[in-house]
C-alpha cells in the first residue's frame, strides 16, 4: 500500500499492509450472457399447439396460442423423464394457462413453469416473442 493509502486507513481496525486481497478464491466465474435465438416462423406452429426447438443443446417447447401469444418452457417432463411437453395439450385450468404433459397429465403453467399438481416442481421458462413473423427465444 502507498503511504497515502496507509494514512487514509489509519484508525480503521483491521487495516494492514500487504497486497490487496479478494474474498473470492479461484477464478471469477463467467457472467451468463443471454441472447435471442430464432427458432421458427409463426406459421410453423399450429395455434394452440407446441413444437420442440433445439437451442444451444437444450430442448425447448414453444407454444402458440390462438391469439398468437408465444410461450416457451423446457421440453423435459420431470415426472416421466421424457422430452415430451411440446406435444402436450394447451388449455386453461382454473384461470391458469397450462400445458398438460402427454404422459402422466400433470399441468405446467406456461408463464411460470410451475406444476399445478405439485407446486414444488417446475420446469424452466424462457422469454419468447415475435420478431415480425419469426418466433425468437431468449436463452
Amino acid at each position: 500500500m502507498t503511504d497515502a493509502v496507509l494514512r487514509a486507513v489509519r484508525g480503521i481496525q483491521g487495516a494492514r499492509e500487504g497486497p490487496a486481497r479478494s474474498c473470492r478464491k479461484g477464478p471469477t466465474p463467467p457472467v451468463p450472457v443471454s441472447e435471442w435465438v430464432a427458432v421458427c416462423r409463426l406459421g410453423d406452429i399450429v395455434p394452440n399447439t407446441g413444437v420442440c426447438a433445439l437451442v444451444g443443446g437444450r430442448q425447448i417447447a414453444v407454444f402458440r396460442l390462438d391469439d398468437d401469444r408465444i410461450y416457451a418452457i423446457g421440453n423435459h417432463d420431470p415426472f416421466s423423464a421424457a422430452n415430451v411437453l411440446s406435444r402436450g395439450i394447451v388449455g386453461d385450468l382454473k384461470g391458469e394457462l397450462v400445458v398438460a404433459s402427454p404422459v402422466y397429465k400433470q399441468h405446467f403453467n406456461l408463464a411460470s413453469g410451475q406444476c399445478l399438481e405439485d407446486p414444488q416442481v417446475r420446469v424452466p421458462v424462457f422469454a419468447a416473442r415475435l420478431d415480425g413473423d419469426v418466433v425468437i427465444v431468449e436463452v
